[in-house]
């Protein structure tokens, strides 16, 4: 019988998790001082670095274990399928790009908001995952269906729901993993 052993399979998923978790951690022992000063992106000073960091590390911050879990589960779910399809670099860079425009989007019309979470990043590959069956001249049903359940209880829960749930971010993070999965199987 061969020996089973552990295999680093999703560098950056796991990348990305593992560093989250750090981020918590850190989180836990500075009271989210570091949060706040490095993984929360919200209206600051375009003459400070750091809001520009922000933009692109507000992703890793999470508001407590509860927040962490349910974006680590998803991400830890399709993200290694995502990564083994489309490659580490293409994830990396859906993460990259979800970050960017959630905290642009973020600083530019929410003034009075603090956004912190994978939460696009989690959108966007349940999106990205609809296309895994994709074929040239078709649009498979699951992203539909995908489409209209996820995006849908964002749309209705932005205009019925008072939460601190950025439900732009969530949708922002579902179009891009709509764009870049048909952009990527459309060959």
């Amino acid at each position: 019988m061969k020996r089973l052993k552990v295999t680093f399979n999703s560098p950056v998923v796991l990348g990305f998790i593992f560093i989250s978790f750090g981020v918590l951690a850190l989180g836990f022992l500075t009271g989210n001082l570091s949060n706040q000063l490095l993984f929360m992106t919200y209206h600051s000073s375009l003459t400070n670095p750091l809001t520009y960091v922000r933009f692109f590390t507000h992703v890793l911050g999470h508001n407590g274990w509860e927040h962490y879990i349910g974006n680590a589960a998803y991400i830890l779910l399709l993200g290694p399928m995502l990564e083994e399809k489309y490659g580490s670099k293409r994830i990396m860079q859906v993460i990259v790009i979800t970050s960017m425009v959630t905290g642009l989007v973020n600083y530019i019309l929410f003034w009075n908001v603090a956004l912190c979470g994978a939460s696009g990043v989690v959108f966007a590959f349940i999106l990205l995952t609809s296309f895994t069956s994709f074929k040239n001249g078709e649009i498979p049903l699951t992203f539909i269906l995908v489409a209209i359940i996820f995006i849908g209880q964002q749309i209705y829960d932005g205009l019925f729901l008072q939460d601190d749930i950025s439900n732009l971010s969530h949708i922002l993070g579902g179009v891009i993993g709509a764009v870049v999965g048909y952009r990527l199987n459309k060959k």
